[in-house]
């Protein structure tokens, strides 16, 4: 799905490695770097591809999502606000389908920096009856990722960055730095602890609320470390459906969760404050690294 993604046809080439691009209902904001590749879906402002050209792609993204108006992509890294999962409707809020304004591209021969914004309308008042301006930053390269959410208004809010990396064998990796406590979502959120390692062996669903400032996820497949660095963040979220679930998700190939591991920079258990003086920032970034 990724790589079919650059060979889509033009319809806008706004500088030498940026182009507006159309897939399904969906307009993409295609980066074609001399180093790496990038996609953005202008509707959720979402990242859906990172792939630095001397490896496997990092990012994941399912061959089966909908380019729809309104049907949140399964894959990437969709933008969970106002709230997370089902405290609202629809579930993890209405940034990740709705549509986005592309600021600008800059680009350079090491970097792309990318900015969109998210305003709100009448119809995002009529479903959450606050202002609001998001702003998305994304810095790409061939050695990291980093995306900012800043969010400005007089509110409390949720918020994750729903990262979706893609792995070798999700039975075989291993993320680290998630610290000891969570809330265990397949459990009726029954509380829980751990030590060591978080590893997936069937579905797993958790709301690490003590992590650390960085995770690790160690992927002997593909012969990589994935750093993952948090900022601005109460808790980290693992999840992977596992094959009971992901057979029973249209959007999902019934093999799909082996291949996926989502690590979520999070703001669950301490919501985001804001005040017209003071916006809060989420930020993730991703540095693949050589096991």
């Amino acid at each position: 799905m990724q790589s079919s993604l650059f060979s889509l046809p033009i319809a806008e080439q706004l500088s030498p490695f940026c182009s507006l691009r159309q897939q399904g209902e969906l307009t993409l904001l295609i980066i074609d770097h001399p180093e790496f590749r990038a996609a953005f879906s202008l509707q959720g402002g979402q990242l859906i591809a990172w792939h630095p050209l001397n490896q496997p792609a990092v990012i994941w993204l399912s061959d089966r999502t909908a380019f729809t108006q309104g049907k949140a992509i399964r894959g990437g890294v969709p933008i969970c606000w106002p709230w997370f999962g089902p405290a609202g409707k629809p579930s993890h809020g209405f940034a990740r389908t709705s549509l986005w304004q592309l600021d600008h591209c800059e680009e350079s021969a090491q970097q792309v920096n990318v900015t969109m914004n998210l305003r709100d309308s009448a119809e995002t008042r009529a479903i959450w009856p606050h202002q609001f301006s998001l702003t998305l930053l994304a810095k790409l390269s061939a050695e990291s990722c980093q995306l900012s959410l800043k969010v400005e208004g007089d509110f409390e809010s949720t918020a994750a960055l729903h990262s979706y990396f893609h792995v070798g064998d999700s039975e075989a990796v291993k993320v680290s730095g998630l610290g000891n406590h969570y809330i265990d979502k397949v459990k009726d959120n029954a509380l829980g602890s751990k030590q060591g390692e978080q590893t997936y062996h069937g579905e797993v669903d958790r709301i690490f609320t003590h992590p650390t400032a960085e995770s690790t996820l160690q992927d002997p497949q593909l012969k990589r470390l994935v750093n993952i660095r948090h900022q601005g963040h109460s808790d980290v979220v693992t999840w992977n459906p596992g094959e009971t679930l992901s057979q029973s998700m249209a959007d999902m190939s019934d093999e799909g969760y082996k291949t996926m591991v989502c690590v979520e920079t999070a703001r669950i258990g301490q919501p985001l404050v804001t005040t017209p003086s003071s916006p809060a920032e989420l930020t993730v970034t991703i540095t693949p690294l050589p096991l």
